[in-house]
């Protein structure tokens, strides 16, 4: 399927690559990244607009080209439900989540569930299954839909064209930080924006503009489809394809569930996911973090121009292929039994854009994979040196844990290309749905714990842990019988032998009771455990968000890497985070000390001690939550803006 690429193309990609290594390397030249707040939290020295950019282009990866516009060309616009969602959990990432991690200083949401709880278990618990998690569906899917990408595009070998990127990816991330990563978002946002605008406008035009689109998105079938019955049910657009609300029990993406257990899903990813919290974390103050958060949820607007209408034009434009629905014929163009719905993107780059512009969006394509593998590399580093590896070595030197960040990356890059051959030989017709569904058995309980332990003081770590631990048998019952069971082939003659609870429950329905189930568990457990001490909660909750006093925090509770565990004056060598240079160095030892500080990501000038009265100074800046009272009803008159207009738009297109 593969078309000739242009020298042209090939010096566009070229170029890109060239200027966002150029970038990430800039970046690792910035002041405060010599420690973990820098490090990690880019010195919480953020604009809001790198911040908004960052968000965007750290979700929309490969799988938004590859699946929600592969969706979108199997099915129409329901899809545009999981764009459109996100705009209200980033405004309530800003105005209700973000002010209470700011207020308790942290730096990771492990860390935040630890201080909430108490205990070691519960962030324990959290952080491996948050690694556990990136590895399984975001480094996985990022991966997965690009090989699908270069494969159907370049005909390139996998392998080394995957190792590439992740190379380069690694890189920057690993010796820049998260200021790295928002910088090189910010470019990659622009790009990926600009392409796919292009292939918007050259797209709609093709098929004669929206309304004609509409019509012959209805008919849009392949011949087998239209000659023969076998497959007829198969390679047709649904009935409600026009349509974001569907059918209870028969829509692909049930209304009932789009509004219940997809919430479940957006509440954790936006507004409890280490990869998006990190960048509104970074922020220079609650002004530019709401405002960052705003932006981000304005782009995410745009996913119905950008990725859902291109989609279903790939359909109409290309549909002996997009929609084959004959095994042997799908074999043939996209190497896959179940249907090329997730080649619908690719197809339209390669045959709509001139040459030069197909470089272009090949390097935004390109662009959004290495925009969310750097961020998912970065929150996972964070999480690892944060929140796991000083639980075993709590007097661990900066420099110790600035290696065990860059080492982290180094690993998970590994074990990201050994997982390439399981990738290839678990395709599916509808990556999007298969990826949801996996989530959707792991992710509502952890959903429940964060709003119990936010709005109601009386949530103990017993009856959190409990009723995780109850929820997770739940789900992982739910994942297997779902992989053991599969459905009949479309177009076969097979009985459909599935369990009830998988054949008539869809995945988004089985969300909305695992949350159920676990709320119920959590509040009937903390009902009759101890409740956590009020002294303890101070700054931890919506309620106590604004306490002036710290939690009191037993040793064992307030163990963190950061300025927090230092504000009582314990300590303060740790706060020397690089080995002086010793004046009668030799000239060759200097250059090695230099080099090793930069690789290490420890800064010259970070290597002085802090007292304690500048460290509770530095505490309260890091923790404030004051707003300009002008900036502040700017920001609530946009989001109530922003909030309106997506509501409108839900309603045109219900």
């Amino acid at each position: 399927m593969a078309e000739e690429l242009f020298i042209e193309d090939y010096i566009t990609i070229g170029v890109y690559f060239v200027i966002v290594l150029a970038v990430g390397l800039w970046s690792t030249f910035r002041p405060n990244k010599g420690n973990a707040k820098g490090y990690f939290l880019a010195g919480k020295d953020m604009h809001w607009i790198p911040i908004g950019a960052s968000i965007y282009a750290s979700n929309i990866g490969a799988p938004m080209f590859i699946g929600l516009a592969g969706t979108a060309a199997g099915s129409g616009i329901a899809v545009t439900i999981y764009e459109w969602h996100a705009v209200f959990f980033l405004i309530l990432l800003g105005w209700v989540f973000l002010p209470v991690y700011v207020a308790c200083g942290a730096y990771t949401i492990p860390e935040w569930v630890k201080k909430r709880f108490g205990g070691r278990r519960l962030r324990m618990y959290v952080s491996f299954l948050a690694l556990i998690g990136y590895i399984l569906f975001n480094i996985s899917a990022e991966i997965y839909t690009g090989a699908i990408f270069l494969q159907q595009m370049l005909e390139w070998n996998i392998y080394l064209c995957v190792s590439i990127i992740l190379g380069i990816t690694a890189i920057y991330t690993t010796v820049g930080g998260l200021a790295s990563v928002i910088y090189t978002d910010t470019l990659q946002a622009v790009v990926l924006v600009v392409g796919a605008t292009i292939l918007f406008f050259i797209s709609i035009i093709k098929v004669g503009g929206y309304e004609e689109m509409e019509t012959k998105f209805m008919a849009a079938m392949s011949n087998e489809t239209l000659h023969n019955q076998t497959y007829y049910k198969c390679g047709v657009p649904p009935a409600d394809s026009l349509h974001i609300f569907r059918d209870p029990v028969t829509g692909d993406i049930p209304w009932t569930g789009a509004l219940l257990g997809l919430s479940t899903l957006g509440l954790y990813t936006w507004d409890q996911d280490q990869i998006i919290v990190q960048r509104t974390l970074s922020a220079k103050n609650m002004v530019h973090a709401k405002a960052g958060a705003l932006l981000g949820a304005a782009l995410k607007l745009t996913g119905f121009l950008l990725f859902v209408i291109p989609g279903m034009n790939s359909r109409i434009l290309f549909k002996e292929e997009v929609a084959c629905a004959d095994p042997d014929k799908c074999m043939e163009y996209c190497k896959n039994k179940s249907g090329c719905t997730n080649i619908a993107y690719p197809l339209m780059v390669l045959r709509l854009l001139p040459k030069g512009l197909r470089g272009l969006m090949l390097a935004a394509l390109l662009a959004a994979l290495m925009s969310s593998l750097t961020s998912i590399l970065n929150s996972a580093s964070s999480i690892m040196t944060l929140d796991i590896w000083h639980q075993f070595r709590k007097k661990a030197s900066q420099y110790e844990l600035m290696i065990v960040g860059r080492v982290t990356v180094l690993v998970l890059i590994g074990f990201s290309i050994l997982w390439l051959p399981i990738l290839q030989l678990t395709q599916g017709g509808r990556f999007w749905f298969y990826m949801q569904s996996v989530k959707s058995y792991l992710i509502p309980p952890l959903c429940m714990m964060f709003l119990l332990g936010l709005f109601w003081k009386r949530t103990t770590e017993q009856g959190v842990f409990w009723g995780l631990m109850l929820s997770l048998v739940m789900g992982i019952v739910r994942m297997v019988l779902d992989f053991t069971f599969l459905a009949p082939a479309c177009g076969s003659s097979e009985v459909d032998t599935r369990p009830t609870i998988i054949s008539k429950v869809d995945f988004l329905h089985f969300a909305t009771l695992l949350a159920l189930f676990a709320t119920i568990a959590m509040v009937i457990i903390s009902l009759i455990t101890q409740p956590r001490p009020a002294n303890k909660l101070h700054r931890l909750t919506w309620w106590t968000r604004n306490d002036e006093e710290e939690p009191e925090l037993s040793d064992n509770e307030d163990d963190d890497v950061h300025i927090s565990a230092h504000v009582k004056g314990e300590d303060l060598k740790s706060m020397e985070i690089q080995e002086p240079v010793a004046e009668e160095a030799s000239g060759l030892q200097r250059i090695k000390i230099l080099c090793k500080n930069w690789v290490c990501g420890i800064d010259e000038d970070a290597k002085h001690m802090m007292t304690a009265a500048e460290l509770k100074e530095l505490r309260r800046k890091m923790t404030s939550l004051d707003e300009a009272s002008r900036w502040r009803k700017m920001l609530n008159v946009s989001a109530i803006v922003i909030g309106v207009f997506t509501v409108f738009l839900l309603g045109f297109f219900h």
